[in-house]
């Protein structure tokens, strides 16, 4: 059977590795002129790596899977890390029990009923239920209001800005749960991992697989369209032709994949278009010498104009880094904030004064490359009753099936449970395919 993907990130490559181990035809489409999608590398100088941060956690398992079939798990190095905040313009160190226990800006009662927060969230198997409640009503809660409007807050107005009005509880449980499982299987360390060469490798190993088992990339080809073709067949238009394929999987973000598919009932498109997506502009900077000793620094003060410090470098060897310092300022925005439009120039100035002011050692010299990456539809926002109103992978069109970040369920958007996803939706697509041929 033949099967077209539109997309060429990390769903649509092992969505077609998992297809032609079942003995399909696949062919990935991709506007870009590279695999990777969100995974995809850059160039910083003379570095490649990711164009925005990744990691890997011992608790990772269906990555892990993956890499073990790319031959690639057993070069994973590992690290232990360490997580700052950054708050009333003073750095504190949050990476283990004590250093928590003296953390100033909360009093004990308020560590105390977030420590109560964390364990209850960590110990729930599903994050159905709290779909029903706003994050904001829940955390209030169980924390507190010192807690949520000290902590909590500032750090939901860091990763959804405006949009953590409309955030369940389901949020925060499936960030609380990650972070616990990779704790646990990390023996209480913050262990994070990286492959040598980073996500470049990885994707160079997986191109060559694909390959090797008959995936055609057809990259630099921008869909048009895709609806049924009068045979039965779903049809793929792209660059004025006309491709068809006994069944297709779109991989775009939801409103994306209610634009290629135009002829999706009216009720499919308005529940794609509905799904509330996060944005984000990142900067990648190349140091000449170290920024910080916490992988991750969390900000809780408003006037930063990003919402993270990531020491990359804290996990990534220099001499993978031409032995240089790689750090993101990640800044999560909505898909229609006006940061977008401002030019790389602005931007960078703001980002660096910020961090002349919060690293009174940093020095504007230091900066060997700044780079800007500004991505639209990145993590698709668990609203209230998210679930309920979640389109289906089955479509109207028999043929066209629709598999993307948005049906991440109680969970995070990060590489494993990209894997996950697929492994989820394979049944069901090869069900479909048993179908056609009877």
């Amino acid at each position: 059977m033949q099967w077209g993907i539109v997309g060429g990130g990390m769903l649509g490559l092992t969505l077609a590795h998992r297809l032609t181990q079942a003995g399909h035809a696949v062919t990935i489409f991709d506007a870009a002129s590279h695999i990777g999608g969100l995974a995809s590398p850059w160039n910083l100088g003379d570095v490649v790596w990711d164009r925005h941060y990744h990691v890997i956690l011992q608790s990772d398992l269906a990555l892990r899977g993956l890499l073990r079939e790319l031959d690639l798990e057993r070069d994973i190095e590992w690290a232990e890390t360490r997580t700052g905040f950054y708050t009333d313009g003073v750095f504190y160190s949050l990476s283990n029990t004590l250093e928590f226990l003296r953390f100033p800006p909360l009093g004990l009662v308020d560590k105390f009923r977030l420590g109560v927060t964390i364990l209850a969230a960590a110990q729930r198997r599903d994050g159905r239920a709290l779909e029903a409640v706003l994050a904001v009503d829940w955390l209030r809660r169980w924390s507190g209001r010192p807690t949520l409007e000290k902590l909590w807050l500032p750090l939901l107005r860091a990763k959804l800005g405006d949009n953590y009005r409309f955030a369940s509880a389901a949020f925060i449980w499936a960030i609380i749960a990650r972070m616990y499982a990779a704790r646990r299987s990390g023996m209480k360390r913050e262990m994070f991992g990286c492959v040598p060469g980073g996500y470049a490798r990885i994707l160079e190993r997986f191109a060559e697989v694909l390959r090797t088992e008959g995936v055609r990339l057809a990259l630099g080809e921008a869909v048009e369209s895709v609806g049924m073709g009068a045979d039965g067949r779903a049809a793929i238009v792209v660059g004025g032709r006309s491709e068809v394929f006994d069944r297709v999987v779109v991989t775009a973000a939801a409103p994306i994949a209610a634009r290629l598919c135009p002829s999706l009932t009216g009720p499919e498109r308005a529940r794609l278009e509905a799904i509330r997506y996060q944005g984000i502009i990142c900067a990648s900077l190349l140091l000449r010498r170290p920024l910080t000793e916490y992988y991750v620094t969390n900000i809780t003060d408003a006037w930063v104009p990003f919402t993270g410090v990531i020491g990359m470098s804290n996990l990534v060897a220099p001499r993978y880094l031409g032995g240089h310092t790689l750090v993101y300022l990640p800044k999560y925005v909505t898909v229609d904030d006006p940061a977008y439009g401002r030019s790389d120039a602005d931007i960078e100035a703001d980002f660096l004064a910020a961090l002349e002011r919060m690293y009174p050692s940093f020095r504007r010299d230091d900066v060997l490359c700044f780079r800007i990456s500004r991505v639209r539809y990145v993590l698709p926002i668990p609203t209230l009753h998210y679930t309920d109103g979640l389109p289906p992978m089955a479509t109207s069109l028999p043929a066209v099936h629709l598999v993307n970040s948005a049906h991440i369920v109680n969970g995070t958007l990060n590489v494993d449970e990209t894997v996950t996803l697929c492994e989820r939706a394979l049944p069901e697509l090869l069900r479909a395919a048993a179908e056609v041929g009877r």
